[in-house]
């Protein structure tokens, strides 16, 4: 059995041990679990999320519906539009915290994006939304 610290076990992710996936919300993008998911029960996830070369974004207006995410950019650049806020270049180094139920789109990015993305709960819904 797995110790746990106030419903958290203790995990390590290396990059190395790591693998992508192409199974994950968006076609155009590749995610590598983080381990979080499992070591909080579900409370937390983070993955690794990469593009997946000469592939694009429908750019579709969507929102989630979860109570934390945040997105930081560790290589290349992504263009995310939220409603109320417009466009938004999110480069290496830039970090965003998308409120919940925030309609928003990923319009384009880099062939070399990478990011981390670390939401709560760790699986969520993602509905269509009308472009605001």
């Amino acid at each position: 059995m797995t110790k746990l610290w106030k419903n958290q076990a203790f995990t390590i992710a290396h990059a190395d041990e790591g693998r992508f996936e192409g199974a994950g919300l968006r076609p155009f993008f590749e995610y590598r679990d983080l381990g979080i998911r499992d070591a909080t029960g579900g409370a937390y996830g983070a993955h690794v999320i990469r593009a997946v070369p000469g592939m694009e974004s429908p750019a579709a207006w969507h929102s989630h519906d979860l109570d934390f995410q945040m997105v930081y950019v560790t290589r290349g650049w992504v263009v995310f539009e939220y409603e109320d806020s417009g466009e938004h270049v999110l480069r290496e180094g830039s970090c965003v915290l998308q409120p919940p139920g925030i309609r928003h789109r990923e319009v384009r990015h880099s062939d070399d994006l990478e990011l981390i993305e670390i939401t709560a709960p760790a699986t969520f819904d993602t509905k269509d939304e009308a472009a605001p």
